[in-house]
């Protein structure tokens, strides 16, 4: 549901990771404080300077009593601000609205909840204060036994080295740049581990080239992983593929960019509240939105938590 709460979001506090998107954070920072001031919006702006810094401003953020906490960076730094308010709102220190201004590399959260792409749209959108209220999802296991929470979706497998690989490329940004790292990984991926899944208690053992467990639509800018899911539905969709041939990942590029692949003999979709991913024979690389979960984690259980934090978006016309 989206609903009008401009009069209500009063101060913002915009945090910018100034490394996004290769460096596109820092140089927008003067075009984001001349839309914020000609918009007459009450912000304050910080820089992150180091990893889960974003998370911490966040927290504290909220702890100060800032209506609207705002991630002007990629998908990462929204994941850590989002972390942040959920940090705050368990610990009863209060709740603010998620704002975010897309100046990342795939910017998929801001696509699976409706938010502007474009800088100006987006100083627009949370001068207008259009918000939409969204699940959470909660993944506990590889390097976060304690949990690590996450908006648009968790990759594991094939798409997670395919993150971690177009990390390494220096030149090319967004979607290209996931692109050629799915062509690398298709190279480097190649042996599917065994893995057994249990999905709100209904169990499978099976060979998967990957498991995406989504409460967006889409990741690495142009993959739409669940094109039918939406962050508000009280539900995870989920997409697996069970392992193919070298060939077989080539045919199945195309039907994932268009969203297409239901139709592929090897595909499963469907919506769950619990999962959980354990490696029977190999491991399991994984990602949070975009943020490193593990290289080879051994156990991943995710499960949805709804109606979590108010995100602002565009008006009724954006959204997905």
């Amino acid at each position: 549901m989206l609903r009008e709460a401009a009069s209500q979001l009063k101060r913002y506090f915009v945090i910018l990771n100034p490394v996004s998107g290769r460096g596109a954070g820092a140089r927008s920072a003067g075009a984001i404080e001349e839309h914020l001031t000609k918009l007459g919006l009450d912000y304050e702006l910080f820089k992150t300077n180091r990893p889960w810094h974003a998370a911490e401003l966040a927290q504290s953020a909220v702890e100060a009593g800032f209506d609207v906490v705002v991630a002007a960076g990629g998908d990462g730094t929204t994941n850590e601000v989002l972390n942040g308010l959920m940090a705050a709102k368990l610990a009863g220190k209060g709740a603010a609205a998620l704002g975010v201004l897309c100046v990342g590399r795939g910017n998929d959260f801001a696509f699976g909840v409706g938010i502007p792409h474009a800088l100006d749209e987006g100083c627009q959108a949370l001068a207008d204060g259009v918000t939409r209220r969204i699940d959470v999802g909660r993944v506990v296991g590889g390097d976060f036994p304690d949990g690590r929470f996450f908006g648009n979706g968790v990759g594991i497998g094939f798409d997670a080295v395919v993150g971690f690989e177009a990390q390494k490329l220096r030149h090319l940004r967004g979607f290209a740049g996931y692109l050629v790292a799915a062509l690398r990984t298709i190279f480097l991926y190649f042996q599917a581990p065994h893995v057994r899944i249990d999905i709100d208690g209904r169990e499978r053992d099976l060979r998967t080239l990957m498991v995406s467990v989504m409460n967006g639509r889409r990741m690495g800018g142009g993959f739409m992983m669940a094109p039918g899911a939406s962050p508000d539905d009280g539900a995870l969709d989920f997409c697996i593929a069970e392992e193919v041939s070298r060939r077989g990942i080539f045919a199945l590029i195309p039907q994932f960019m268009k969203g297409s692949q239901e139709t592929h003999p090897a595909i499963s979709m469907g919506r769950g509240q619990r999962i959980r991913v354990c490696a029977v024979e190999g491991g399991l690389p994984a990602h949070a939105d975009g943020e490193t979960l593990c290289r080879e984690g051994s156990r991943l259980e995710l499960e949805v938590l709804p109606a979590q934090v108010d995100v602002i978006c565009g008006n009724a016309a954006a959204r997905p």
